[in-house]
């Protein structure tokens, strides 16, 4: 993976096709504000550029939400970028995939920047008020989307909200989590002003009101959660659940969405953009097709199967489900069969072509979205979707709220937990606590990436962590989890920039 610093990221305009099924876009380089933006068209093809970088997102949270978590206990083959990140290293400052999300994040922003000062210098007389409006609202809740991921991953971040000269950026530092908020919250806000409720199918992809109001409600939950007593972490207690509630209820009363009663439908290939689905990313075989599919599956799954070209490049390495996760499954089952387990979850197959009959059962992985019979031409052209935000999610995040005291009842969170557990194929409970929540939550977003921000959220990251550690015997590898790691280091590039203007995350070197 490229290592790039921020300083350069920002001064290379570089709009790319987004990737997309119903996008259908043409790639836009090397391009300026004077030789370009002169008709609809151009702004069209602009605005749709702004989605390129979300491509990344969804390798963001296999390698630095799942594996950060209880859910995947890696074994390595060699010294690989991933290590680090599951086994809490303080040395993480040069690490790939930190240093590729930051610098996505940025060329992301950077582009959706450049975009909205087109809008506002050139729109006038090429776009009505309402598509100036909604082409700006694109692009402020993209922009918010990865400044949200920014703080997450990093605490404290600086703040660039137009495009600027390499003088102008090398003199703006990291601004407080506070603020980071302010200008989050701001950007949503005008995309739930501004979007519109659906698209055409011709438009499906882009953003809705609806997302926006999911994306802020998680914002408002994110920064209610506790502190961690460090300096730079992305809660605040600030206690806004009313807030996250009201928007919540504001996605449930609307209609437009439903709890699908087939959990697997969810994910299907043929089922794209369905009525779980507020907001994914879109993927297409062949001309922009996505890798995260193949990304914590072994190679040696592939050489069984006789399709070497379908691993995702790191060798004999395994990328273990965890005995904790697997517990989880059959506790909850009650002798039984959790249906998330079975269909989530590769438990057995045949580690080498010559001997298929010759199962493996030691090392389970991740296969929810590996559809042998959709499969593209390699380990980067799967044709599926990655949902960032879907309906069950704004229902149980709901419960959430209802459980730290917004209005609601405790009928009302083991009504969310049962129906969830229904369709599960398993029973139901009663009295759920956020303890039993986040444990079911667990269980149904296994491999979406969500696993780690929830522990953060609720003050769990730290407890929880430990206690796997000791549980899974995993002390030989994962270091103790201390709460300066809810945030990942600022890649080191940026700390060499320019001397001074970036102060390291406490606890890494």
């Amino acid at each position: 993976m490229q290592r790039l610093s921020y300083i350069s990221i920002l001064f290379s305009l570089v709009i790319l096709s987004a990737c997309s099924k119903k996008l259908d876009l043409n790639p836009v380089s090397n391009i300026t504000t004077e030789n370009f933006y002169t008709n609809l068209s151009d702004f069209q093809q602009a605005v749709n550029g702004v989605y390129n970088k979300l491509r990344a997102y969804p390798d963001w949270a296999m390698w630095m939400g799942e594996m950060r978590s209880d859910n995947v206990n890696p074994a390595s083959d060699g010294n690989r970028d991933w290590q680090g990140i599951n086994d809490f290293s303080p040395n993480l400052t040069t690490t790939a995939f930190i240093v590729s999300a930051w610098n996505d994040a940025f060329n992301g922003v950077y582009n959706a920047n450049t975009v909205l000062d087109a809008i506002a210098a050139k729109g006038t007389g090429i776009l009505s008020d309402s598509l100036s409006r909604r082409f700006t609202a694109e692009c402020r809740f993209i922009r918010a989307f990865y400044y949200f991921n920014l703080l997450r991953f990093y605490g404290k971040v600086p703040i660039i909200d137009k495009v600027m000269t390499i003088t102008e950026v090398g003199n703006i530092g990291r601004s407080p989590v506070p603020d980071v908020y302010n200008f989050i919250i701001g950007d949503l806000q005008y995309a739930i002003d501004n979007l519109p409720a659906s698209y055409p199918n011709a438009d499906l992809g882009r953003p809705t009101s609806f997302a926006a109001k999911g994306m802020l409600g998680l914002v408002y939950m994110t920064k209610s959660g506790p502190t961690y007593g460090i300096d730079g972490g992305p809660g605040l207690n600030s206690n806004e659940y009313d807030k996250a509630l009201a928007l919540f209820n504001d996605i449930i009363n609307s209609g437009r969405y439903a709890f699908l009663n087939d959990y697997a439908s969810i994910f299907s290939y043929t089922n794209e953009n369905n009525k779980e689905v507020l907001f994914d990313i879109q993927f297409v075989s062949t001309t922009n097709g996505a890798d995260f599919p193949s990304q914590l599956v072994p190679d040696t799954y592939w050489t069984g199967l006789g399709l070497q070209s379908y691993g995702n490049g790191y060798g004999s390495a395994s990328y273990n489900v965890t005995k904790n996760m697997l517990q989880s499954y059959r506790d909850n089952a009650g002798g039984g069969v959790d249906k998330r387990d079975t269909f989530s979850i590769q438990h057995a197959y045949a580690p080498s072509a010559s001997a298929p009959t010759v199962m493996d059962t030691t090392r389970p992985f991740i296969r929810k979205y590996i559809d042998m019979n959709r499969k593209g031409t390699k380990r980067d052209d799967w044709p599926i979707n990655f949902i960032v935000l879907r309906y069950t999610d704004v229902l149980m995040m709901k419960a959430e709220c209802i459980l730290h005291g917004a209005t609601g009842s405790q009928a009302d969170v083991d009504n969310i937990v049962n129906q969830v557990r229904s369709r599960a194929g398993v029973g139901p409970t009663a009295n759920v606590t956020l303890a039993a929540l986040m444990e079911e939550r667990r269980r149904e977003f296994l491999g979406e990436g969500l696993r780690w921000n929830d522990l953060v959220r609720e003050g769990m990251a730290v407890s929880t962590m430990n206690a796997w550690i000791a549980s899974d015997s995993a002390t030989a590898t994962v270091h103790e989890v201390v709460p300066q790691f809810i945030i990942y280091p600022v890649p080191q590039a940026e700390i060499l920039a320019k001397p001074g203007l970036y102060d390291q995350n406490n606890g890494y070197y």
